[in-house]
Parts: C-alpha cells; structure tokens; sequence
C-alpha cells in the first residue's frame, strides 16, 4: 500500500491539490501571503503526520488543516478580498471605458465582499476556479444540494448589488 511519508506520494499529493487549495484558502479569506503560508504549513503538517493519514484521506486532511490555519490566522481581523489589479498601461481603451471598467471592479468587489463567506468562497471556486459543485461540496464538507443553494443566494445578492450581471 503506498504510504504518505514516500517522498514520491508525498510530492504526488502536493502537486495534485496545493494549487486548488491555494486558490480554496485565497478566495475564502482574500490574502494571499495567508493563503500561501497556510497551504506550506499544512503540507508540513501531512508530512508530521504521514504515518497517520492514508493517501485517500491526505486531501481532505490538507483541507481541513489549512482552512483552521487560515481561521486562526485571522481570527480578529476583518475579511476582504484583495484582488489583483490589472494594470492598463499601453491600453488602447478610451478613458471612459477604462473609468467604467474600474467603476464595475470596485462594485464587484464590494458585492462580492458583502457575501457570507460561503458564498463567496462557492462562487469564485465555481466561477474562477473551474470547480463543479460536488468538488466544492467535498471541500466544504456539505452536501451538492447546500452548495447549489449558496451559489443560488451568491447570484441573486450580486444581481441585486450589481446591474449588467
């Protein structure tokens, strides 16, 4: 039976998954160094515990471990989510398309911002991540039907908070 505590395992494992759960922790609480150092620690925590985690349980025990770090981390902070400005130097779009388009991200944000985080974390794992919602389910820990209702009650508060989505 193959083992966590292999090198080879080990390695499969973290490629397979920290990317995802990079962007899981990111989206959840919108701070990347937190994210980043959270999924490095519980990695090293999976390998502290390897002897104890069998490789069907790693991803869901990096899961769980990275999202209390994540709780812990932030504990007595306010969550808002810091999103990666693109820069339109050089941009051949007139200033008013550019003033409208920063207009649209900053109401996104805010509307986004506005969401209970389990929303919020259900929407941008299905929207910007890809994810099918029985992959967010399992993530989350609930069930297909909760996540359908999340992103049913994401939808509708953007809707109200945005016009043109």
């Amino acid at each position: 039976m193959d083992n966590v505590c292999e090198e080879q395992v080990f390695n499969t494992i973290f490629r397979s998954n920290s990317k995802t759960i990079f962007n899981y922790i990111y989206y959840k609480f919108g701070n990347k160094e937190k994210a980043h150092d959270a999924v490095q620690e519980a990695f090293v925590k999976l390998w502290e515990n390897c002897g104890k985690v069998t490789p069907e349980k790693a991803k869901s025990f990096v899961y769980k471990v990275a999202n209390n770090i994540s709780l812990n981390m932030i504990k007595a902070e306010k969550i808002r989510l810091n999103y990666a400005k693109n820069t339109n130097e050089g941009s051949s779009e007139s200033p008013e398309f550019l003033l409208e388009e920063k207009e649209f991200q900053q109401k996104l944000e805010n509307a986004l911002g506005a969401l209970p985080e389990n929303q919020r974390t259900t929407f941008l794992l299905n929207r910007i991540d890809g994810k099918k919602y029985a992959e967010i389910a399992e993530m989350e820990g609930v069930s297909v039907k909760a996540i359908e209702k999340r992103m049913h009650l994401a939808l509708k508060s953007l809707r109200e908070k945005i016009d043109g989505i």
